[in-house]
């Protein structure tokens, strides 16, 4: 089992980026020197009420800060940019990084971000296909004709290709069904979202190994999933930290419409009080309860990685860097010992 961390960059608008970006960095290299397999980090535009900075610029800043952790593009937009931008900059930061860059893609689900972009929902699955197909075609090739909805690319060549050989790893998120199987026909593996219940994972799993059987693939190495965790010496103690905060984080999913772009058994859950919302989604407890848990995930499920989201909107930087440390003394020991 690996581990990763998700540096969550989203502060609310009184905060003071120019302060509080440090307090990023410091998250990323703390993380990188306790052992964490990889360092993730996300992606929205027009992202009121919140501040966040820039996935690809951060993930470029970061690959300074950090020594060995593989960075984690956790994930790309693609459907609103030109895939010639993404897969340049990608492999910019794959070089700097010294080949440690995975490259996750997503479609998008805020109509905000589409209209701001000149697309609109209804053509994100069609753009998502052909840009990928476009930026791994540019990767592995010198010279690449190929003409997109958006796009043409006339005997392009990069500028500058990706250190991994012949790519890094391509993680797709997907929430629905249809986005599972697209994860299982276009990518090295599904990055499987926090958001959703095991029970509903669970059932995604079947429909995800009957995709790849179908496509004659075998299952993945390598299969993340990401969580919102919190660590403390008792359960209530974790409980009582993290509440507010991740109460106040899905607030402003419902805003943003998160809820709505769930699988339909999962549609109503970010409307619930905090005790359904966290049941069978949160790893919330002391280290043995979410020891515990990850190990149920890596049985039932198959996971290979967990990515925990450990500090939310508000969050006091001192409380999430002694669950991190908690995290790494006792949760991770005790699920490589089992």
């Amino acid at each position: 089992m690996q581990f990763g961390f998700f540096v969550r960059a989203q502060y609310p608008r009184h905060e003071d980026m120019a302060l509080r970006i440090h307090d990023l960095f410091e998250q990323a290299r703390r993380a990188d020197e306790l052992g964490f397999d990889a360092i993730f980090a996300g992606m929205h535009y027009a992202s009121y009420p919140l501040w966040m900075p820039q996935l690809l610029p951060f993930l470029a800043r970061l690959s300074g800060e950090t020594k060995r952790a593989r960075l984690v593009a956790g994930l790309v937009l693609i459907p609103l940019h030109k895939p010639i931008d993404v897969a340049e900059q990608i492999a910019t930061i794959d070089v700097m990084s010294g080949g440690r860059v995975v490259f996750g893609a997503g479609l998008g689900y805020r109509d905000v971000e589409f209209k701001a972009f000149g697309t609109a929902a209804a053509d994100k699955s069609r753009r998502f296909a052909e840009n990928l197909e476009a930026i791994v075609r540019l990767w592995k090739e010198d010279h690449v004709t190929l003409k997109g909805s958006h796009f043409e690319l006339d005997d392009a060549s990069l500028s500058i290709k990706p250190l991994q050989k012949p790519h890094p790893p391509i993680w797709i998120g997907a929430n629905a069904d249809g986005a599972v199987r697209r994860a299982a026909k276009l990518a090295d593996s599904w990055f499987i979202n926090p958001h959703q219940r095991t029970e509903t994972i669970a059932r995604q799993i079947a429909v995800y190994r009957r995709a790849l059987a179908e496509l004659g693939k075998p299952f993945p190495r390598e299969l993340p999933l990401m969580r919102e965790t919190f660590v403390a010496r008792t359960r209530e103690q974790a409980i009582r930290i993290a509440r507010p905060y991740l109460e106040e984080k899905y607030r402003v999913y419902r805003q943003w419409g998160q809820d709505k772009a769930m699988p339909g058994d999962e549609t109503q859950g970010f409307s619930a009080d905090f005790d359904e919302l966290a049941h069978d989604r949160f790893l919330i407890g002391t280290p043995d309860d979410v020891a515990a848990a990850i190990l149920d995930y890596r049985h039932r499920l198959g996971v290979t990685m967990i990515c925990a989201s450990m500090h939310w909107v508000g969050m006091p930087q001192g409380q999430a860097l002694d669950a991190m440390q908690l995290f790494a003394e006792e949760v991770m020991p005790k699920t490589a010992s089992a």
